[in-house]
């Protein structure tokens, strides 16, 4: 008889059990969902730093780029509240800016707040650390933040570092009223490079619109100063020397019409001294602005101009003074530009508030080609309006005269 052969071994696998199967299909499933959640943070990640990397490129204000970093930083995490303090050399941090999530309750900080730097608070870690702080529960929490923020809710803050020019400049905090990732730290972190190269930008421009407003406050200072030495001492000195000579000259017995001819030409001579010095005191700081505000200085300064000039003032009542001054300056030195470059015949000056700022507008009929990087006439109405946070814009097309309109912000 023959032996049975063995039947051949299969190469397919055994089919698993069915529950082992269902295990590992969830356990993938729940591996690509964490994946995918990954990559999504991560596009969210990349999508933010890139708008904070335009951010700091551009040249906007310090308060602008602390909202857009704590709203950033906010939305990428999820937190209930952000806020950005900065330390402050009395041992002390500021609130200059803070976030707070849709729906949520108005418990923020004001801005410009000051908190002390205690020990055992996020501020206090950051400030001696240098690295990133937590404080997990605020229960027991003793410091004038703890006890802030408990009662508001507040169950725990994640607070890193901004670094400004190698040291540390402040501190961003992700508050919540729950417990936060572990992965918090490294996050704000990954933004925090980027908002201390945008405030870093924006410090330094703030610096330089600081330095340029107080150049042009001084140069406007001595200008008044000037103006006022030479009212008070020079022209009441040739007023008094002008009298005496014409009481010399009443005083001369008759017969002596060559003395007396003499006398009459040095008085007369001193009176055009005394007017050419009225006209500069008056270009330095005219007395009209100084008494009736911009409306009556423009139509004395548009009525000594060689060409007609059209004003046109919609603004009833006195601005700020530095806006004031400012204005007038500006206008003045516009039409200079005017005579000297424009070869125009014709000039309209038109001034009103528009939104919360001084709307000065400059327009001419000449021959046009102007342009901000020639000549020091229009850098100089430049720097007058930046220095006051306004704006400025120039067309002059050839042959098709020349506009120039300026926004001044209105403050308190």
């Amino acid at each position: 008889m023959r032996s049975a052969e063995p039947e051949p071994e299969s190469d397919e696998p055994e089919d698993p059990p069915e529950e082992v199967g269902q295990g590992a299909f969830e356990s993938l499933l729940a591996a690509l969902e964490l994946c995918q959640v990954q990559v999504m943070n991560l596009a969210d990640e990349q999508a933010a730093q890139r708008r904070m990397a335009m951010l700091a490129a551009q040249a906007v204000s310090p308060e602008k780029i602390f909202r857009a970093v704590s709203r950033e930083i906010g939305e990428l995490l999820g937190a209930d509240y952000v806020v950005i303090n900065r330390y402050e050399p009395d041992d002390s941090t500021t609130s200059v800016g803070h976030w707070s999530r849709p729906g949520s309750l108005d418990v923020m900080p004001p801005l410009t707040g000051h908190w002390p730097i205690q020990n055992g608070s996020v501020t206090e870690i950051v400030a001696r650390t240098g690295k990133p702080g937590r404080v997990a529960d605020y229960t027991n929490a003793e410091t004038e933040m703890g006890e802030w923020a408990r009662e508001r809710g507040i169950r725990s803050v994640v607070a890193c570092p901004v670094i400004v020019e190698g040291r540390v400049w402040g501190m961003i905090s992700s508050l919540s009223t729950e417990a936060q990732p572990e992965d918090t730290e490294a996050r704000i972190l990954q933004l925090g490079v980027f908002a201390g190269a945008a405030i870093d930008n924006a410090e330094i421009g703030a610096q330089l619109h600081a330095s340029r407003a107080r150049v042009i406050a001084a140069s406007d200072a001595t200008r008044r100063r000037i103006e006022r030495n030479l009212h008070d001492g020079v022209q009441q000195r040739l007023i008094s020397l002008g009298l005496q000579l014409r009481t010399a000259e009443t005083c001369l017995e008759p017969g002596q019409d060559v003395l007396r001819n003499q006398l009459a030409r040095t008085a007369q001579g001193l009176t055009d001294v005394l007017e050419d010095l009225r006209e500069i005191s008056r270009g330095l700081h005219p007395a009209s602005l100084s008494r009736g505000g911009l409306r009556p200085a423009l139509t004395s300064l548009v009525r000594r101009f060689a060409i007609p000039v059209e004003l046109n003032v919609s603004i009833d009542g006195r601005l700020p003074e530095v806006i004031e001054v400012a204005v007038y300056y500006i206008v003045s030195e516009a039409l200079t530009n005017v005579l000297r470059h424009a070869h125009a015949n014709r000039a309209r000056v038109d001034l009103s508030i528009d939104r919360g700022a001084v709307r000065v507008s400059v327009n001419d009929d000449g021959i046009g080609g102007a342009e901000l990087g020639h000549g020091t006439g229009l850098i100089g109405l430049i720097d007058r309006t930046e220095a006051l946070g306004g704006t400025f814009q120039l067309e002059s097309p050839l042959r098709e005269g020349t506009s120039l309109l300026l926004k001044i912000p209105l403050r308190d």
